[in-house]
């Protein structure tokens, strides 16, 4: 790293985001650069382009030791009104565990997604999809909420504003979503979810240990949301305490994604390793992407977690969620899931199967299988 490197070893970042093909070279220097051993990609599918998914599968072929994959849900039966067909959700979920997915990425959660879904997860829509996942034991990664300030026009900062992360009064509110999921869990107790970026329930600790008492299959994951690092460095000594408390349930994550440069990927994950490793007070690098805002937004203090803790949230805990070591591919499967992805897309879109990046990772997969 550019000024201090990781005392830790063997981490696994649980929440990368893998962009289009050409970036595998940039994804392996990011891992590199970071110090990151294995990374676990969530595949946001687009249903319309017939990306996203695919090429972390074809990542997970290239690099069977190195990519987990959490595969994300196709929803465009419903977003058409049914003119495209295509597998109802838990049939989904049958299909990623048996191709040798590692576990599922859910956005339905995130207001975004409500936007344009206007579908809650308590909807006799995700029924059998969560009955499912629960007796498979799928691990689930699920974005669910946003910072509270987006609901604030005043206070939503401006890079959010620029992605229309910005929400009023006609949108879903926080608590709402928030009554969504206890709703889930009190029907499906053993969901093995690790919620996003903190569960945005940085700001309140006593209620995020609360939430964590009462669900004990759940965990948090460290991706930033930037707004997590800025709450906890109010009472470092209090989050210090509240990470030894949940040593357990809190999953090293950064929100990489293969489209940064490197130095904005050295920044990125920097930034959660020194706040996690050391006592320095510091602020954003310069030279970070915009997603974690300027320098002036504010002061970060790092919570110097003792090494045990540091294991646990490295490495420990997602092992013991996923696996230690990523589900092996099956080649025919994948190839299959993506052809039915590029078929999708060319539905939607109307433009030609063949030209999504479904298309090319499916004649990529075929012909390692062969």
């Amino acid at each position: 790293m550019s000024e201090w490197q990781s005392r830790a070893k063997h981490i696994i970042d649980c929440h990368v985001h893998m962009g289009p093909g050409g970036q595998e070279a940039a994804m392996l220097a990011i891992a590199e650069a970071t110090g990151i051993e294995m990374m676990s990609l969530v595949a946001i599918q687009d249903a319309a382009s017939g990306s996203g998914l695919p090429q972390a599968l074809l990542m997970k072929a290239l690099h069977p030791d190195r990519f987990f994959v959490f595969a994300g849900l196709n929803h465009a039966a419903r977003v058409s009104g049914g003119k495209v067909k295509t597998p109802a959700l838990a049939e989904q979920a049958e299909a990623f565990a048996a191709m040798g997915c590692d576990g599922i990425k859910m956005i339905e959660g995130k207001p975004t997604s409500r936007q344009r879904m206007n579908v809650p997860v308590t909807d006799p829509y995700f029924a059998d999809y969560w009955s499912r996942v629960e007796d498979l034991a799928l691990p689930v990664l699920w974005h669910v909420n946003d910072p509270e300030e987006f609901w604030d026009p005043d206070r939503t900062p401006i890079w959010a504003k620029q992605r229309n992360w910005g929400y009023g009064p006609s949108d879903v509110t926080k608590e709402e979503l928030y009554a969504e999921v206890d709703a889930v869990l009190a029907r499906h107790p053993r969901l093995r979810i690790i919620f996003a970026h903190f569960y945005f329930l940085s700001a309140d600790l006593p209620r995020a240990a609360r939430f964590l008492d009462a669900h004990p299959t759940v965990h948090f994951d460290l991706a930033p949301g930037i707004e997590m690092l800025y709450n906890i460095s109010r009472a470092p000594d209090v989050g210090r305490d509240f990470f030894t408390r949940y040593a357990d349930r809190i999953l090293f994550g950064t929100d990489l994604a293969s489209g940064l440069k490197v130095p904005e990927a050295i920044a990125r994950a920097g930034i959660v390793f020194r706040w996690l490793e050391t006592s320095d007070e510091f602020r954003v690098p310069p030279e970070a992407d915009f997603l974690l805002g300027p320098p002036e937004d504010g002061v970060i203090r790092g919570m110097c977690l003792p090494d045990a803790v540091l294991h646990k949230v490295y490495h420990d805990n997602f092992t013991r969620i996923a696996g230690a070591r990523p589900k092996p591919l099956k080649m025919p499967a994948a190839t299959a899931e993506c052809e039915r992805i590029a078929a999708t897309a060319e539905a939607l879109s109307g433009k030609p199967a063949a030209s999504t990046e479904a298309a090319r990772v499916a004649q990529a997969l075929a012909g390692r299988s062969g």
